[in-house]
């Protein structure tokens, strides 16, 4: 039996992705922060062919992040799959309970600690893959070094950007750090999608919408491309993908100098 472990998983791709292995009998636990979405997946899930259970967290809490990794090690003995699609816009600053930014631990901390911190369970997976759902491919923005919190001064597109690129050095410093593994690292950025929440304040809130109903991919068609990655994996490690076309993995966003660095400094986070 295949097992799969979704955070953001009871919304958007991160849900079809959950309800994709379901069907192929796995079993599957997700992770979201509302209740009421995790009952209905579980409603969803119930007439499938695999074992689903829904797990509530809040992934802005580094302390939540590690209960998170204690509750699936006690659920799975081994994982072929960890997918990671929790993220949220802050449009003013949010700082958590551990005093940082909300985008970076969303978007960067919170899928640094449940990568490193499941690799065992991954490692004895048969084909095991971390599917990272963010920005791969683009390159506009970089990590704010000198302010990684936003701390002086916030603007929530450069902290969404600068979330993005942590993000992509994530999947260089993890393969860095565990050379001799099995466990493949796949960077994905989707198709513009329906993603079922919609956190903006007004009037932000309804331009968002409008726009989604206009040009946003159904999540069900976003993830197809995402699935037939991970259901028949290529030969390489580091797999990066942009709305279904490879990414060079030489762009100055995955420079293995700064993925270096941005892992030391994360290291004091957690």
């Amino acid at each position: 039996m295949k097992n799969a472990v979704v955070a953001g998983g009871t919304t958007g791709m991160g849900r079809e992705i959950a309800l994709h292995y379901l069907r192929r009998g796995a079993r599957v636990t997700v992770i979201g922060s509302t209740p009421s979405r995790g009952e209905q997946f579980l409603r969803d899930a119930e007439p499938l062919d695999g074992e689903a259970s829904y797990l509530q967290a809040d992934l802005l809490s580094v302390a939540e992040n590690h209960r998170v990794i204690k509750e699936v090690t006690a659920r799975h003995e081994a994982l072929d799959a960890l997918v990671l699609a929790a993220m949220v816009p802050f449009v003013k600053r949010r700082e958590t309970v551990d005093g940082l930014e909300g985008a970076f631990v969303l978007y960067y901390l919170s899928r640094f600690i449940l990568s490193y911190g499941l690799t065992d369970l991954l490692e004895r997976g048969e084909t095991p893959i971390i599917t990272n759902i963010g920005a791969t491919g683009i390159t506009k923005g970089a990590v704010n070094w000198d302010d990684l919190q936003f701390a002086k001064k916030f603007s929530m597109v450069q902290a969404t950007l600068s979330g993005g690129r942590a993000n992509d050095l994530l999947a260089v410093h993890y393969l860095q750090n565990h050379p001799d593994g099995r466990t493949k690292y796949f960077g994905v950025q989707p198709p513009y999608t329906k993603s079922g929440t919609n956190h903006l304040p007004q009037p932000l809130r309804t331009v968002a919408k409008v726009s989604a109903a206009l040009f946003a991919k159904p999540p069900a068609e976003s993830v197809r491309d995402t699935l037939a990655v991970m259901d028949d994996q290529p030969d390489e490690r580091l797999i990066l993908r942009a709305v279904g076309e490879p990414v060079d993995p030489t762009l100055k966003t995955f420079d293995p100098d700064d993925a270096k660095r941005l892992y030391e400094l994360t290291l004091p986070m957690i």
